[in-house]
């Protein structure tokens, strides 16, 4: 059963915080590990730029349908199996690269890998919610998240500098990391086992839900992490290509990828105390101006080094943030059976969204300039920000003691 924890009381110590923070840290390492690293191999072996943009995408397109299918899984094999397969799937075929580098081997190889992510990104987040109760969610979520946006800090920039100093199976070795995790995936898996078998939490309150209304609830919460991570998707694709020296962009991604990282730690405990729902639309504006700036900054004939780098951080704030809390809101308005749902629908739509970033400025910009694909990037934000700000008005004119529920 889920111990309850006292107000004071560290999540960090929750029973299998340990275990899934472990199992997160090794996944996402290996996983960030080859992130801009798999495209550079295919590009060492001849690929043009469509084929190695191929293998991320291919990467992100394999996550999104595998994820569909987690919360089956959890339910037929068991959270022990799934999350054990998912960590060989994710890590194993990191060491097969070396051994092909023609383009539809290192296609392959991704997509096997992309439905390891999807089982690591659904169960993660969604274990966060087995294991802690609701009074201190939003301080677990961001231990989870500093358990995965730490190694992606540290790793990302990195990797593709190892590959071509100093040896690409370097790179592929560690990226065999999801592998070790195996052991955390098997005691986490017990962990939750034995607590959904002391207690179902919320049967009841399922049963007078429909899942048409689950959904519809979840789809607010999906649209503000959308609106924040199409610009992230975008930020972290195209930043090279701003117009700037390597070293901005360099200070750039850290100071995005960092802010992120503490924002996102930062939120748990805020919503915790204030809850999520007052902080979600100023963060939406936070964002949108962020973007401006950064836009300007990318327009300015005399080039602007530090209000990029500004932009960058005031945009990275709102997205690590956003990402806490959309998740505290995801999980609170479902009752607890559907956990697994929730889960399933929050990573899809961070998926897409770091993918239509990515897909959307990228036409944008070669129609018109990257300032416009921010710009247009920043009034989504607006709109999201609207949107949340009116449905949330409505449901507190109507029930303003309950707890909003989207």
């Amino acid at each position: 059963m889920r111990e309850s924890l006292g107000r004071s009381e560290s999540v960090w110590r929750a029973p299998g915080m340990r275990a899934l923070l472990a199992m997160s840290a090794l996944g996402f390492a290996g996983y960030a590990m080859l992130l801009p690293t798999a495209p550079l191999w295919a590009r060492s072996s001849g690929a043009d730029e469509a084929g190695a943009g191929l293998v991320n995408a291919v990467l992100m397109l394999a996550t999104v349908l595998v994820q569909t299918t987690v919360p089956w899984a959890l339910r037929t094999i068991g959270w022990r199996g799934t999350m054990i397969a998912g960590m060989l799937l994710l890590g194993a075929p990191s060491a097969l690269f070396i051994l092909t580098d023609a383009l539809w081997g290192i296609l392959a190889l991704s997509a096997v890998r992309g439905a390891g992510f999807a089982v690591l990104t659904v169960c993660g987040a969604s274990a966060v919610a087995h294991l802690v109760p609701e009074s201190h969610r939003g301080r677990a979520i961001g231990a989870y998240g500093l358990s995965i946006a730490v190694p992606q800090f540290f790793l990302l920039p990195v990797s593709a500098w190892i590959a071509e100093s100093v040896d690409f199976r370097i790179v592929f070795a560690l990226g065999c990391l999801p592998v070790l995790a195996v052991p955390f995936a098997a005691l986490l898996g017990a962990r939750i086992h034995r607590g959904d078998d002391a207690v179902e939490e919320g049967a009841g309150a399922a049963e007078a839900i429909g899942r048409g209304r689950v959904l519809l609830s979840l789809a607010v919460p999906a649209l503000v992490l959308l609106a924040i991570t199409t610009p992230g998707g975008a930020i972290i694709s195209f930043a090279p290509q701003f117009g700037y020296a390597a070293v901005t962009v360099v200070v750039g991604l850290f100071a995005f990828t960092g802010v992120a990282a503490f924002t996102r730690w930062l939120a748990g405990g805020l919503a915790d105390q204030f809850g999520p729902h007052r902080f979600i639309a100023p963060l939406l504006i936070i964002g949108a101006v962020g973007l401006v700036v950064a836009a300007w900054a990318v327009a300015a004939p005399d080039r602007s080094p530090v209000a990029l780098v500004g932009g960058m951080v005031l945009t990275g704030a709102a997205y690590g943030a956003l990402q806490n809390l959309t998740l505290v809101v995801s999980f609170a308005v479902v009752p607890n059976r559907l956990r697994d749902v929730a889960s399933t629908i929050w990573n899809i739509g961070f998926d897409t969204g770091t993918g239509l970033g990515s897909l959307a400025v990228g036409f944008i910009a070669a129609g018109t300039s990257f300032t416009m694909g921010l710009a247009v990037t920043a009034a989504f934000c607006l709109v999201a920000a609207v949107v949340y700000g009116l449905r949330l008005t409505g449901l507190r004119r109507r029930a303003r003691t309950a707890p909003p529920a989207f």
